[in-house]
């Protein structure tokens, strides 16, 4: 497997700006159209990708600059319209859209928004076509709704993904270490977030450096060797 050419940078800190997400090819169409806003089409967008992909952080940002209201898809039910008509007042976040949710509370909300010009951003793992959505009447609406995606991560970022988890976590790490764990760890931003907090476990646990050696141990006793 050829060597990654890795950019440091471990002076990078875990925030929710726009200057602070790492933006490359498999997330620029998200952040393209985060920086579009508010000449969103109909004023809606779903931003879908994998889990740990960054939807998060885009959603903190876009809320950041337009004040948006975050709202749990799960109690729209107990609103009544007058509810739902104060909470299109604002700009509003709906993340992880997949879950279950009321469908004729949730199509309500979104004519409010629709006819009164306002803006909703909506999050999950797949776009909203594959949601599913028994209401016709819902199910049509999303069809049309703009979908920005975030994809599987490519050399380059996944080396960058793991060296800002180390810096989040204040981990200094040579740029060995972070070349050895690019070429072997499952492909993934998930993966990536979750095997670094599994690494500085290990390293406190055994009083120990990140080293090669001490992911090389791992990376065994999560495979049963």
């Amino acid at each position: 497997m050829k060597a990654v050419q890795i950019p440091l940078d471990l002076t990078y800190r875990a925030a929710s700006g726009r200057n602070d997400f790492l933006v490359a090819a498999p997330n620029e169409e998200a952040v393209a159209w985060i920086d579009q806003w508010p000449d969103w089409p109909g004023g809606f967008l779903a931003i879908v990708g994998p889990a740990g992909c960054g939807k998060t952080h885009l959603t903190r940002v876009w809320q950041a600059r337009a004040e948006a209201t975050i709202i749990n898809p799960n109690t729209l039910g107990t609103l009544d319209i007058n509810d739902l008509a104060d909470l299109a007042a604002n700009p509003l976040i709906c993340e992880d859209m997949e879950t279950d949710f009321d469908e004729e509370a949730f199509l309500h909300l979104y004519n409010i928004v629709s006819e009164t010009g306002g803006s909703l951003l909506m999050t999950a793992e797949l776009p909203p076509v594959k949601w599913a959505i028994t209401l016709p009447d819902l199910r049509s609406r999303l069809g049309t709704v703009p979908v920005a995606t975030v994809s599987a991560p490519d050399d380059p970022l996944f080396a960058v993904l793991l060296i800002k988890h180390f810096s989040d976590r204040q981990l200094a790490v040579d740029p060995d270490v972070v070349q050895y764990l690019a070429a072997r760890l499952e492909r993934s931003f998930d993966e990536a977030r979750k095997f670094v907090a599994r690494l500085d476990a290990s390293a406190l646990a055994k009083r120990r450096k990140i080293t090669i050696s001490l992911i090389r141990e791992l990376l065994n006793e999560e495979q049963g060797k």
